[in-house]
């Protein structure tokens, strides 16, 4: 168990945490949520003891060992992969690496026997007869073949670096585990993989993530920061986000009957409570569920921006018309033969692996690019607005956010754009920060902006979620599910997939594979298809 006695934080005058309190027990895993810079990471630097907090205390039982997802990609360079697993747990670690070197002395005396046989007995209470095959089972669940076990960790590219440092916070069963993004860089396999370890991890996990749809799977808690304090909430991100919004409906009806707000809130318990994430605990979370009270249902201080897509017309039948694209890119095959078209009412997430492909189909469509072969016709009702996965280039000016959003605006009043921009969180005196020094998730909020202010009727967005914090990624979700125009996107956020797409398109060496049906009902094809497949073989 890991628990904190009066925490606190302080910057200067300003308090990240004060006095926090809070307690994270055996068997639960704890999603930790709040809003940019409100402190996750720094609080997992401060669990660890990486940081010290200004006063208070990390309090961990004894004798339990603590994990982390490392951050420093390049810190076990001159290691190979596997060892570099095996040392998550540098007690092992530490005991494999001084019996070889008790084995390898020339001299090999009594007193060395004695100690070898001493570490041979730790070695085997913590089951390192397995290690290797269990850093074998892990890397493989992470998409790490066997080839590059042996290899050594800077022969690897960054997103592999990424799967063996999780395979290295997982490996040897802690105790407690801490993971800062860990679905970062991970295909979907790889993500469906970890979260079923997890489902089934006995130990205590407190993880920070962006994917919605990873914390419904495998939270039993919330972990809110807010107000410089943490709170915890029975159930899933899904759980604590519509009782927050339930909180906040409440107090704006101030003078709404309290017993109508009790039947509101029995109504709310009653389809979450069965919604459990692990069946161990589905028991207790709904007893816990059925003892809230209205006084436990509290609105966040949270911040949403105000996306709207709103088309300035309605399109024909007839969208896109896709016939025979081939693009060769460093005598690379990216597009074969990909024919397809798009009607009225389609929604279609491109998926598979190759993100190359998908980027360059998109650049395609929108004139950036020239396919080698075939051709694509728009209709002729159609406007397209563009969300490009690298938007660097649009921010290599000097402008203020004003005056780059007034390029894009029909209407050009500076009352009418500093509204806009006041409505995706830019207030005030942020409306007048240079263009050129946003972050990732500024800019992401301001190329929405843009495509806003199009009118557009199709919509194509390239990993738009990128950069994004929560709350500007269910913004943008609930905004696309209620656009009334056409989608064709690329995004690895399962719960945004699901939401959005009505049809899945995953482009392969071959061609296009399209199925119309929504994402949850691909996937499971696509795994019916590997048993069968198996069973052939």
């Amino acid at each position: 168990m890991i628990s904190t006695n009066g925490l606190t934080l302080r910057f200067g005058k300003r308090a990240l945490f004060e006095d926090v309190n809070v307690k994270f027990t055996p068997g639960n895993c704890y999603g930790l949520i709040g809003a940019n810079g409100a402190g996750k990471s720094t609080f997992l630097k401060i669990l660890s003891g990486e940081l010290e907090p200004s006063s208070g205390e990390v309090v961990i039982t004894p004798g339990e060992r603590i994990a982390v997802l490392e951050q420093d990609h390049f810190e076990f360079e001159e290691f190979e992969v596997l060892k570099t697993v095996i040392m998550g747990h540098a007690r092992l670690f530490e005991i494999m690496e001084h019996k070889d070197a008790l084995y390898a002395k020339p001299d090999f005396s009594e007193e060395d026997g004695m100690k070898a046989s001493e570490l041979e007995a730790e070695f085997a209470e913590l089951n390192g007869w397995q290690a290797e095959a269990e850093a074998a089972e892990l890397l493989m669940g992470l998409g790490i073949g066997k080839e590059l076990h042996e290899k050594k960790m800077r022969e690897l590219d960054g997103n592999e670096k990424v799967r063996v440092l999780l395979a290295q916070a997982l490996f040897g069963n802690p105790n407690i585990l801490l993971l800062d993004e860990p679905t970062n860089h991970l295909d979907l396999q790889s993500i469906t993989w970890l979260e079923n370890f997890l489902y089934n991890f006995e130990s205590t996990v407190i993880v920070v993530s962006h994917d919605r749809h990873f914390l419904n799977k495998v939270c039993t808690h919330i972990a809110d920061i807010d107000f410089g304090k943490i709170q915890l909430y029975v159930g899933n991100y899904d759980f604590w986000y519509e009782s927050s919004q339930l909180a906040l409906r409440m107090m704006k009806e101030a003078n709404k009957k309290k017993e109508d707000k009790i039947l509101e809130l029995q109504k709310f318990i009653q389809r979450f409570s069965s919604n459990a994430s692990k069946a161990k605990q589905a028991t207790s979370r709904k007893k816990q569920l059925e003892k809230l009270t209205l006084e436990d249902i509290r609105p966040s201080s949270r911040k949403y921006p105000y996306i709207a897509f709103n088309p300035d017309r309605e399109a024909g039948n007839s969208l896109l018309s896709v016939e025979g694209l081939t693009k060769v890119i460093s005598e690379e095959t990216v597009l074969n033969n990909i024919s397809f078209t798009v009607d009225k009412g389609d929604n279609i997430a491109f998926v598979g692996p190759d993100g190359l492909a998908k980027t360059t189909l998109f650049k395609i469509l929108m004139g950036e690019l020239r396919p080698d072969s075939g051709d694509f016709k728009w209709g002729v009702t159609t406007s397209q607005a563009y969300f490009p996965k690298d938007n660097s280039s649009f921010f290599d000016v000097n402008l203020n956010l004003v005056d780059w959003l007034r390029q894009f605006s029909k209407d050009p009043d500076e009352s009418f754009v500093r509204g806009f921009l006041g409505r995706m969180l830019f207030s005030g005196d942020e409306s007048q920060k240079p263009a050129n020094v946003l972050s990732g998730g500024e800019k992401v909020r301001c190329m929405l902006s843009r495509m806003m202010l199009s009118g557009a009727n199709v919509l194509l967005l390239d990993e738009p979620t990128n950069h994004l914090d929560l709350e500007s990624i269910t913004a943008l979700n609930n905004a696309l599910a209620s656009f009334e125009g056409t989608i064709l996107f690329v995004s690895q956020d399962h719960q945004f997939v699901q939401t959005v797409a009505n049809r899945i398109m995953q482009i392969t060496p071959k061609g296009i594979l399209d199925r119309k049906m929504s994402y949850d009902e691909y996937l499971e094809s696509e795994h019916v298809n590997v048993l069968l497949e198996e069973m052939c073989d």
